[in-house]
């Protein structure tokens, strides 16, 4: 079966430390994909999807700007980010590791999801909605993510481990089933 990233109602979020004691947190607000689910054979499922880096967010306009330049992601000569799964193996109920390469300025590197199936059902408008959620983690180094500055008293300013949460909302695609136009909109009554 076939579903397409809902993305009004899904996250992409990342966590890094700021001078070794502190976390900050940001987001993309631009990204798609799709998944292929295979309900007899789950190892045979496949994701992908893309992100604009431009869309991210951090909180803070300067450092977001930072974040755009040639110093981090150079969202000029590389706009987007993409993730392809290779592998997935069941690792409980509901639960399972995702395997994937992530391609981030021009590097793919392996990248590991824990992730859990968090179930699905029908919405007001008849379409089959089925929603996962998944951890990672990464070096940015790995991907040449590399400016940094030292601090006096040890230590760096930015840290190397990003840590990526993912919240996906999808929506089965069948030829029978429609969007709706407006998502937030209540039922109508009969």
């Amino acid at each position: 079966m076939s579903w397409k990233i809902d993305t009004n109602h899904s996250q992409i979020e990342f966590t890094v430390k700021h001078m070794m004691i502190t976390n900050v947190r940001g987001h993309f607000g631009s990204f798609d994909g799709s998944v292929e689910i295979d309900q007899e054979h789950p190892e045979q499922s496949f994701a992908e999807g893309m992100i604009e880096v431009e869309s991210i967010d951090t909180g803070a306009e300067d450092r977001d700007k930072h974040l755009r330049s040639a110093d981090f992601f150079d969202v000029e000569k590389y706009p987007t980010m993409h993730f392809r799964s290779t592998k997935l193996e069941m690792a409980g109920e509901n639960q399972f590791k995702l395997y994937g390469d992530l391609t981030i300025k021009g590097r793919t590197r392996e990248i590991v999801f824990d992730a859990r199936d968090e179930g699905q059902m029908k919405d007001p408008w008849g379409n089959q909605r089925r929603a996962f959620s998944a951890e990672a983690k990464l070096n940015r180094k790995d991907f040449g993510l590399n400016w940094n500055v030292a601090l006096e008293t040890g230590g760096w300013l930015v840290g190397d481990e990003i840590k990526i949460s993912v919240d996906l909302e999808l929506v089965q695609q069948e030829e029978s089933r429609q969007e709706p136009q407006e998502q937030e909109r209540e039922p109508q009554a009969a």
